[in-house]
């Protein structure tokens, strides 16, 4: 250190102002100093590089081209050193202790504002370092030019107000950091501490930092390379780093857009949905960076929130943030974001949908609900949704999928509706009553096995100018068919329908002949329009209020059953036994409806029934 005195300097005015509002209101993380201070250096050690292109006499010029970080529990210090480019005295007092050049100017300008472009202050040494002050008693800065006849400087501050200016012997190129630690923050001198914050926020940085002698960053960030330069097993290697993931990825884009937006992106879809296995709903996994610094590794408005399954990271040079990199600026620029990006992997699914189709099917089979969900919610993305969603229907085989364009295809040129039935599983359907007059039409059915497919339906409405509809809606109707012989007499009919109105009362609001029965004797319409028995059951699991409102459906009976007949038949010679028939076979129907909740008086009355037998 050389022998004259320190020379004292005050703050400018508006340093004064910028400390006080980094210290106490800017950064809701303490931590954020230590991205600060290495993103600063890493500046700096990249003006360094390009300052070699072109001059010769570089001072110290032996040295790597790396940051080092040290921790000292004892003297409860943080050191962070970068081989940069370096201070001068005169770089020193403008960058450190004036408005000139530190960039703290536009800054304090921009919160004026209400938050203008702030881009230019990321990574510059000027504004990301007073972050220190937040942790420290103190701060000194070493620094020596990379000019050989500049001497080095110590640059000495407790932020309160002053700065302190000596010349220093034996110091290396670039800048070395040292900060006393407050008590309260001694965590920051501690290994564990320091590892886990460049582990989170710096691992990208494209030189080496070294903390107390080992390597940290060992990851490259994989989605500035090209496509064409990255192995398998690099991608796995990011994936599993990034993700803190043990399996390897199901998919994976990665891609670059220049408009509207500078955007690097790389998005993986995992293995498998964890959602799906009962565990916690997925919180957003798609980290923002700017530069290859992050900004926010769990950002909310980044995607759309059916989304949330993706992992990865996307970086955009064009984000207008504060100096904390914590807080967007202009949402409306995030917004296109998460417009681009979605577009982007929507497209993506779409290719894969067409030309892999098998690995599309079992992506969809883990993560198809997401789908389901952004189809109902995201206006703005609807109709790609839809396109992608995939179920089982009347005409493919047992676990294979169509998607509504292909339903659309096969549809006759009178078919103006897609027909659906919602039901457990595909056998539960196959076997009710719903089917029958749609397959002897001829007619496509989609089979609905999830909870959130007749929410999903009612939302998306139509497809391709085409009404969904569910099959076993009352206001279906269907063309006729040929009248096979040995049916009710149409007086028969007239007079078995007034007797089951009469006998049935108020758990009926309808009864009628069936044009839809083939092989059924009776089927069940919920008359409420507004809740379906699907919906019935679902409120009714949630306790929802109207869900134990009393419930009456419109009856329909098949007049060619045997059943039926017998019926007819019997309402006369046993007006008793035939009440009992009648109260059974709507019962039946509303078991195939999935609207009989208390089977108390049914198992009674078929105990009667079979004592009679």
């Amino acid at each position: 250190m050389s022998n004259a005195a320190p020379q004292k300097f005050e703050f400018q005015a508006e340093i004064k102002q910028l400390l006080d509002i980094v210290i106490h209101s800017l950064y809701t993380e303490k931590e954020i100093f230590i991205r600060e201070l290495v993103s600063n250096a890493s500046d700096a050690l990249e003006k360094l590089r390009h300052t070699q292109l072109t001059e010769k006499d570089i001072f110290d010029d032996k040295l790597e081209l790396e940051i080092n970080v040290t921790t000292d529990d004892k003297a409860n210090t943080l050191t962070i050193q970068d081989f940069g480019i370096g201070m001068s005295r005169a770089e020193l007092v403008e960058n450190l202790g004036t408005i000139a050049h530190s960039g703290s100017k536009a800054f304090l300008k921009a919160l004026g504002e209400g938050g203008a472009k702030n881009s230019n202050l990321i990574g510059q040494f000027g504004v990301g370092f007073y972050s220190a002050f937040m942790v420290a008693k103190s701060v000194k800065v070493y620094a020596h030019s990379w000019r050989a006849n500049e001497p080095g400087n110590v640059w000495t501050s407790d932020g309160s107000g002053s700065y302190e200016l000596n010349e220093s012997e034996n110091d290396r190129r670039g800048a070395k950091i040292v900060i006393e630690l407050k008590d309260d923050c001694g965590d920051f001198a501690q290994d564990w501490k320091v590892k886990e914050i460049l582990e989170r926020y710096s691992a990208f940085v494209s030189f080496p930092i070294n903390l107390n002698g080992k390597r940290i960053n060992t990851i490259q960030a994989l989605w500035l390379r090209s496509r064409n330069e990255i192995k398998e097993e690099e991608y796995t290697e990011f994936y599993k780093f990034q993700s803190h993931a043990y399996d390897e990825p199901r998919l994976r884009l990665h891609f670059s857009a220049d408009a509207p937006l500078a955007i690097n992106a790389l998005l993986f879809v995992p293995k498998e949905n964890t959602e799906k296995l009962g565990l916690s709903r997925l919180e957003p996994a798609v980290s923002l960076f700017c530069r290859k610094v992050m900004i926010d590794a769990k950002p909310k408005d980044l995607l759309p929130e059916w989304l949330r399954f993706l992992k990865g990271v996307v970086d955009s040079e064009d984000l207008p943030l504060n100096i904390s990199r914590e807080t967007m600026q202009d949402k409306a620029l995030i917004e296109k974001l998460n417009k681009v990006i979605t577009k982007r992997f929507l497209k993506f699914l779409d290719e894969e949908s067409r030309n892999r189709p098998d690995g599309y099917a079992e992506f969809y089979q883990e993560f198809g609900h997401f789908l389901k969900e952004g189809a109902a919610l995201d206006f703005t993305h609807k109709e790609q949704l839809t396109k992608l969603l995939r179920f089982e229907s009347s005409l493919t085989e047992k676990g294979k999928t169509t998607s509504l364009a292909d339903y659309v295809t096969r549809m006759g040129s009178e078919q103006k509706e897609i027909y659906y039935l919602v039901g457990p599983n595909r056998a539960s359907i196959e076997s009710g009553p719903y089917l029958e007059g749609l397959k002897a039409r001829n007619l496509e059915v989609l089979f609905c096995y999830e909870s959130v497919d007749e929410y999903v339906m009612n939302n998306v409405r139509e497809f391709d100018g085409k009404k969904l509809t569910a099959a076993d809606h009352s206001d279906v109707k269907l063309a006729d068919l040929p009248k096979p012989e040995g049916a009710l007499s149409e007086d028969h009919t007239k007079t078995l329908i007034t007797w089951l109105k009469d006998t049935l009362g108020a758990r009926v609001a309808e009864v009628k002949a069936s044009e839809r029965l083939v092989d059924s004797p009776v089927l069940a319409l919920n008359a409420d329009k507004m809740m379906s028995p699907h919906m019935r059951r679902m409120m009714k699991a949630m306790n929802k209020e109207g869900a134990d409102s009393p419930l009456r459906v419109n009856l329909e009976f098949n007049p060619r059953h045997a059943v039926i007949k017998r019926l007819f038949e019997t309402h006369t010679a046993n007006p008793e036994r035939a009440k009992l028939v009648a109260e059974q076979l709507l019962d039946n129907a509303l078991i195939s409806a999935g609207l009989l909740d208390d089977t108390t008086t049914m198992i009674a009355r078929l105990n009667k029934l079979l004592e009679s037998v």
